[in-house]
């Protein structure tokens, strides 16, 4: 029997060079057009609220938040997610994403925006908007615009503009 074994630690300033290795082979140069990239341009993620998983030294996935706002009102952005191709399906994502859901409670945070698949994300606690809730700096699928609220009021009066906290 083979045993998974791996560790959900905060993400470190040496770990970016692999993170971002990550990306371009788990989503290619087409990432930067996507509206979650266009609201991460330029605002950096927040330390506290991003993880990876690693097994052993090998980082094997990543998670980060970064601060936006929905029609003026502070949010979390949650993405990307990612876990190398030998890793999925044995856990790893669904660790890191329990972690940063908790801590993003934990810190305060009363809503997480996601672009997703909802079959996923839904288990977590992620909800679909209604379509054109809100706009996002680019198209996308409004079946795939998720949010997580962490508080019960959360998502009274949510709508609006999402874009970059500057």
């Amino acid at each position: 029997m083979k045993i998974d074994s791996f560790t959900v630690l905060s993400e470190q300033p040496a770990d970016d060079a692999a993170i971002e290795a990550l990306h371009e082979i788990s989503f290619g140069p087409g990432r930067f057009a996507r509206a979650a990239s266009l609201l991460r341009e330029g605002v950096p993620q927040d330390p506290e609220l991003s993880f990876v998983a690693k097994s052993g030294e090998r980082l094997i996935g990543s998670v980060r938040l970064t601060p936006i706002r929905i029609g003026g009102r502070k949010a979390i952005l949650l993405g990307p997610l990612v876990v190398v191709p030998d890793w999925k399906g044995r856990g790893a994502g669904k660790s890191l994403m329990r972690t940063a859901i908790a801590a993003a409670r934990e810190a305060g945070h009363t809503v997480i925006l996601l672009v997703g698949d909802e079959p996923y994300y839904g288990p977590f606690g992620f909800v679909r908007l209604k379509p054109y809730q809100v706009s996002l700096p680019a198209p996308a699928d409004p079946a795939r615009i998720l949010v997580c609220p962490l508080t019960d009021d959360a998502l009274e009066g949510l709508g609006g503009a999402v874009e970059r906290a500057g």
